[in-house]
């Protein structure tokens, strides 16, 4: 699957048939593209903060949302820590994605478990990928400082009210074991 193949299945989905929208949410996943980026997967949603809907697309790297050509909205898989799927009557599946970036919402997702499980299955192989010891250019550090600076982003997310009290909790629990 190419990237074209990607975004013609997520606009399937959303029912859109611009060609001149295809054509602009190609070029730029295209221009965004990573070193080493493949796509995985793709849905229809609608982010809170644009009335259409756009592409969720997944891949090895990253969650992103595109729109009409627009800059995409981008959530590092290896920062993911907890991704939920709720159903609301206004706004249909949604996918809440914490990620130590920040918390994400996508509204009248498109299959919304299938493509969470997805996502979840790509943001444990991105951490332990991560995670995989580089080739030794020193000594490492003690104390596993990466743990700590990911708990430090957790709770600053936290004390800033980005997550709940049980999103807080799950998140530290999947980061410590």
């Amino acid at each position: 699957m190419d990237w074209t193949d990607l975004i013609d299945v997520a606009f399937d989905v959303a029912g859109n048939s611009s060609s001149d929208h295809r054509a602009a949410a190609v070029r730029t996943m295209e221009s965004t593209v990573l070193p080493g980026e493949q796509p995985v997967a793709a849905t229809a949603a609608r982010h809170p903060d644009h009335f259409r809907k756009g592409a969720l697309v997944l891949t090895n790297q990253r969650l992103l949302f595109l729109k009409d050509g627009k800059p995409p909205i981008p959530v590092p898989l290896e920062a993911v820590t907890d991704v939920t799927v709720t159903r609301t009557r206004i706004n249909g599946e949604v996918i809440k994605v914490v990620a130590l970036t920040g918390a994400h919402r996508f509204d009248e997702v498109v299959k919304a478990e299938p493509f969470a499980e997805q996502v979840r299955v790509s943001a444990r192989a991105a951490r332990n990928a991560a995670q995989a010891p580089a080739p030794a250019a020193g000594p490492a550090p003690a104390g596993g400082g990466d743990l700590l600076d990911q708990l430090e982003r957790l709770a600053a997310l936290y004390t800033a009210g980005a997550l709940t009290d049980e999103e807080f909790a799950r998140a530290k629990h999947r980061l410590i074991g």
